[in-house]
């Protein structure tokens, strides 16, 4: 299996979440009694992609404390206290045991486009996934990667179909012909994330931190004809608001949440 990296975006405030992100960042947002972040990174590595690299911002200290200690929370432990102290793994049932995750400070309040730049030194010069790290979806990867490199162009963005509006899509013959955020839906497809980049993506970003992803560097990229779509017509959730956490947490409590491949 290709070692393809897998950027996720985990640095934003979460302010619609506030009771939920006043002591821990958006992504370690519970649902089915584990972070959000983790079920994203068990979608990727479901597929073979084991390979992360987290950009981290607001309270970037609550995920750096949950991998350096994860094999020690997730399984079962002895600890002998006094002079000869020392802790001992019992019975290590962690799956996870070839996940490589690299964890980028990319600044409190830096926006998406600055965060994906200051990152290049880890992705190297080939290509990569991105993703959001509040939103799930039971997307074949192994698909979305053979359209990506099926048209040879920069980016391939998942064009997704929500009852909710964000980044809308004009799309001509699965090629972005524009890139609108947030507007008045027209087509009901929309950004879902999920993206795929070649190194060229970097030319498009700054390191200033009100660079948006989706602004600007979205825009050019569908000018010049460089953004295409996948579309990914099953499930896709985003975890914007306490409703929508209640939603896929109630999703995995009943196992009936349709990202969930991987049991």
């Amino acid at each position: 299996m290709e070692k393809i990296k897998t950027v996720i975006l985990a640095g934003g405030q979460g302010t619609r979440l506030r009771e939920e992100t006043e002591f821990k960042p958006k992504p370690m947002v519970q649902i089915g009694n584990r972070p959000i972040l983790w079920h994203i990174l068990k979608i990727y590595s479901h597929y073979g992609f084991n390979n992360f690299i987290i950009c981290l911002g607001y309270k970037s200290e609550v995920i750096k404390e949950y991998f350096l200690n994860y094999d020690y929370m997730n399984n079962d432990i002895a600890v002998k206290t006094g002079k000869t102290k020392s802790v001992k793994i019992l019975e290590n049932e962690v799956e996870e045991g070839d996940w490589e995750i690299t964890l980028a400070n990319t600044g409190i309040l830096n926006m998406t486009g600055s965060r994906v730049r200051q990152i290049e030194k880890y992705v190297g010069r080939e290509t990569f996934f991105l993703t959001y790290g509040d939103g799930v979806a039971d997307i074949d990867l192994k698909a979305l990667l053979e359209f990506h490199r099926s048209h040879g162009k920069i980016a391939t963005i998942s064009g997704v179909y929500p009852p909710s509006r964000f980044g809308e899509l004009f799309i001509e013959e699965n090629r972005v012909v524009s890139f609108e955020e947030k507007p008045q839906s027209h087509s009901g497809c929309i950004n879902g994330g999920f993206f795929v980049f070649e190194k060229e993506i970097f030319d498009y970003l700054s390191f200033d931190e009100n660079c948006y992803l989706e602004r600007e560097p979205m825009e050019r990229l569908a000018e010049k004809g460089e953004l295409m779509v996948y579309f990914h017509k099953g499930f896709w959730q985003c975890m914007d608001t306490q409703r929508d956490v209640v939603f896929l947490d109630s999703l995995c409590n009943s196992n009936q949440a349709p990202w969930i491949n991987w049991s």
